[in-house]
């Protein structure tokens, strides 16, 4: 697939999410899932993110995913989150 809808990018992220719950998980997997061309898509995984039931976390500490710079991880939100 070399140019997923944002429905099928959020189905990947959630997908992800569940299977490594919970434990995190990068964004880039769910890029390299849906292409070979996988970088063009990060802006989007990230921004998609957001909108869904996960926390990003940089270093350990939540991070806005469209907003930070360098590598994050990704994970389900707990209840208490």
């Amino acid at each position: 697939m070399s140019n997923p809808s944002d429905t099928e990018i959020t189905a990947a992220l959630m997908r992800l999410a569940g299977a490594r719950a919970p434990k995190t998980f990068c964004p880039s997997e769910v890029a390299r899932a849906l292409s070979d061309d996988w970088r063009p898509l990060m802006p989007r995984v990230r921004v998609l993110s957001t909108s869904l039931s996960l926390v990003a976390t940089q270093k350990g500490r939540p991070v806005d995913a469209a907003a930070a710079h360098g590598p994050i991880r990704l994970s389900l939100k707990s209840d208490a989150s």
